[in-house]
């Protein structure tokens, strides 16, 4: 590339040598057994038990540049690894363990006229590079369904995260070598450089797939610039709809969970829409719990009715996916004016509807574009553990492969074996 540097060049010289080595592993993994993939899951669950307090304290370190840059709460959140969180990934290490081995699983199969068997069965994708932000559980979530699904991967976190990553792959490639498994099954990239991202994006040769993990901008950049096929994530700008036969008091609990439980999550809601015939009724009930949590309220006009001391929300609001505890308020006519607000502004990630009426409900779940859509229940299930999946890869929003959470299947492609005895075609 002209004007490219001498650090420039030998970043893309590691990365190059990070996609063949991670190559060479793959292959190792195709075939190896679903006992010796479980024996790691578990003795990489075991090693992070042991190591909790190292962990945390890594993660100190990332969580103190963090704060001493400016970072804001909510995503200081998503930095933080605590005994909760340690204790999830190795649940999650441990769940996935225990689920089916997807690699070699028969999807179908026929007998030709001919007398050709042919059968298709799943296989791993291949090399899987995950570049991804703020937080280092994704690191764990990766690596678990990674090596269960055959894969290898290349990790590119965020700076923010860089101590707590590199302490984690480190336990991982470890634990991979004690296991009698190839440690290049799992590495990172460490530089922070533009450069290493544009080289991760160009490796056609090595790398079969990347996914994306954080904000719209990442993704943006990602599916713009990637020369290997991407599976995209989405943004969050979930919704959820409280219909004029809703149980006011269970949209109350749905509301104050999806928006507040965990704000600077994808699959936290951003914006609340209420059937006009209740909003004089719900809207001084969800804004006074929503205040008592702290939450920003950006209303339409027929909000601020109701609402006289919330902010006036803009159009750019109905876009926005906040990650902090701020959400957009509107009134809507009725279900079908909440459809269109949805699939206009939407991100075509998890959108609710809180009702009791059963057609109402229908209408919603079939008109509205979405990877999940719910009925009398929070946005914030949207989750490979919610899901019995273990972990996720991430949430992808788009349609081809894979919607929604992406667990072991969704790390697998598909081969055809066929079976002859002499046929030649004529």
């Amino acid at each position: 590339m002209m004007g490219m540097g001498m650090e420039g060049e030998k970043v893309i010289e590691k990365v190059r040598q990070v996609g063949e080595r991670a190559k060479k592993a793959s292959l190792s993994l195709m075939n190896i057994s679903t006992g010796l993939k479980n024996a790691f899951l578990y003795a990489l669950a075991e090693r992070l038990e042991k190591n909790e307090q190292e962990i945390i304290r890594a993660n100190r370190i990332d969580l103190e540049r963090a704060m001493a840059s400016g970072m804001k709460k909510a995503l200081l959140d998503r930095l933080e690894l605590n005994s909760k969180r340690i204790k999830d990934m190795v649940v999650g290490l441990r769940q996935i363990a225990g689920l089916s081995d997807p690699v070699g699983e028969v999807i179908e199969g026929t007998k030709r006229p001919n007398g050709l068997l042919i059968t298709r069965v799943r296989v791993p994708l291949g090399v899987v590079a995950i570049i991804y932000e703020a937080r280092p559980n994704v690191t764990i979530d990766s690596i678990g369904l990674g090596i269960k699904s055959g894969n290898a991967l290349i990790l590119r976190g965020s700076s923010s995260t860089l101590n707590s990553n590199l302490f984690l792959v480190e336990e991982a490639r470890v634990t991979l070598q004690a296991c009698g498994l190839p440690e290049d099954a799992v590495q990172i990239l460490d530089s922070g450089t533009h450069e290493e991202v544009t080289a991760l994006l160009s490796l056609r040769e090595y790398v079969d797939v990347v996914i994306p993990r954080g904000g719209g901008e990442l993704i943006k950049a990602v599916v713009e610039n990637s020369r290997v096929p991407v599976i995209e994530t989405g943004v969050g700008n979930c919704h959820v709809y409280v219909d004029a036969r809703a149980d006011l008091i269970m949209a109350e609990r749905i509301v104050v969970n999806a928006k507040t439980q965990r704000p600077s999550v994808c699959n936290a809601c951003e914006t609340l829409l209420v059937h006009q015939d209740i909003a004089s009724r719900f809207l001084p009930q969800i804004g006074k719990a929503l205040q008592e949590k702290g939450v920003e309220i950006r209303g339409c006009p027929k909000t601020r009715q109701f609402l006289p001391q919330v902010l006036e929300a803009t159009e750019e609001d109905w876009y926005t996916e906040y990650l902090d505890l701020i959400l957009a308020v509107r009134v809507v006519r009725d279900v079908e004016g909440a459809i269109a607000h949805i699939n206009k502004y939407g991100s075509r990630h998890s959108e609710a509807i809180v009702t009791e009426d059963y057609t109402t409900a229908r209408k919603f779940l079939e008109e509205v574009d979405a990877a999940a859509v719910y009925v009398n229940a929070s946005t914030r299930f949207t989750d490979g553990g919610e899901f019995g999946m273990g972990a996720e890869i991430g949430i992808s929003t788009q349609k081809l492969h894979a919607r929604g959470p992406m667990g072991l299947r969704e790390l697998t492609t598909s081969k055809f074996i066929v079976y002859g005895s002499g046929q030649v075609r004529e």
